[in-house]
């Protein structure tokens, strides 16, 4: 049965558009190019996330060794991404469709104004008929303020654009249950429910052009998926995959979407890095905020205040042990907070609108 979804995000991982040799395989990107303007043509909405700027840039240029790589990956991406935009710009107008460039940081997701500005400038390209086509900016994201890899972009993009799926496209052909290389290995087809941990399953090595390996999508995938949002991962070097999957004919892994989670909680799941304050919990408020009903967080509940905040914060709520339960908008201060520490009848620190359960 065909797949039904109204608006994609479509991960198109480095390996996939990249020859052995380390140069962009425009053959392949122009396909796939094909196959998307097909499924917009469809009524479908789509947003592109694409590696493949590093890659583009070293088709124009040789870098000295010496250079050191981090600096020598800035230059690569930022005359790549010149290149890189172009090619896809060029594919498109073969079937009448504008791109739009989009390039963004970490630090564009963690404050709710800016977010809610990038979430408004890519549902006006959508408006107006233009795919966006987004990648990191690495010419000004070094170390620390790095996405782990696209998927980790391309779910966030997910999340703040509620699409119905995301589609990430690796250069295997989904989630294995064993080494991919051996014959005994087969796809699992549909992960649900809770979050499982499929390290024991995952191969941890890394894509030869990537940067993020099989664990790291699926640990995106589940998180994605977790928020309402349906996620399949296959093979981008196979043809037609993306119109083949859409007819739900195309092998791959089906992480399948949970309750869909409000557009308030799909940000906070992702603020983990942007959290200010810090709240320990004694085990009773732990169970009841897991529990999965509509509980809000109560200082009755609270017995530490590790890091101060004020209200509006994202703040980390971390149970007894110090493990991270979930994240949440403080609706007050850690002053007022700290007064009120195991006191019944208070106003909730966090409502459960404004909280979300890792």
């Amino acid at each position: 049965m065909a797949l039904q979804y109204k608006k994609i995000i479509v991960k198109i991982g480095s390996n996939v558009i990249t020859q052995a040799n380390g140069l962009p395989d425009n053959q392949r990107i122009e396909h796939l190019v094909d196959q998307l303007a097909a499924i917009k043509q469809k009524g479908i909405e789509v947003i592109l996330v694409s590696s493949g700027a590093v890659a583009s840039g070293r088709s124009l240029i040789k870098v000295s060794e010496k250079q050191d790589a981090v600096a020598t990956r800035q230059l690569l991406a930022a005359i790549g991404q010149v290149k890189l935009i172009n090619t896809y710009a060029g594919y498109f107008s073969k079937h009448q469709i504008q791109c739009a460039q989009v390039l963004v940081t970490k630090e564009d997701f963690r404050d709710r104004v800016h977010y809610l500005n990038m979430k408004n400038c890519m549902q006006i390209m959508l408006q107006n008929e233009v795919i966006p086509v987004v990648n990191e900016n690495d010419v000004v994201s070094v170390t620390e303020l790095m996405f782990t890899d696209n998927d980790e972009l391309a779910g966030l993009i997910a999340a703040m654009m509620n699409a119905d799926a995301l589609f990430i496209l690796s250069n295997v052909n989904g989630i294995y249950d064993g080494d991919p290389k051996l014959e005994t290995s087969k796809v699992i087809e549909k992960v649900t429910g809770t979050l499982t941990d499929l390290s024991n399953f995952v191969s941890t090595g890394k894509s030869q052009f990537g940067r993020g390996g099989m664990i790291t999508k699926s640990t995106i995938a589940q998180k994605t998926a977790k928020l309402g949002i349906n996620v399949h991962i296959t093979n981008g070097k196979n043809d037609n995959v993306l119109t083949g999957l859409l007819a739900n004919k195309v092998t791959h892994t089906h992480f399948v979407a949970d309750k869909i989670k409000s557009g308030q909680k799909k940000w906070i799941a992702h603020a983990e890095t942007a959290a200010t304050g810090i709240v320990q919990l004694n085990n009773g408020a732990k169970q009841v905020l897991t529990s999965g009903k509509a509980t809000s967080l109560l200082p009755v509940g609270i017995i530490a205040i590790k890091a101060d905040f004020l209200k509006g914060d994202i703040i980390k709520i971390l149970d007894e042990d110090e493990k991270l339960v979930g994240l949440g908008i403080a609706k007050y201060g850690s002053d007022k907070a700290k007064e009120r520490i195991g006191q019944k009848n208070q106003k909730p620190l966090v409502h459960y609108d404004y909280f979300y359960a890792i």
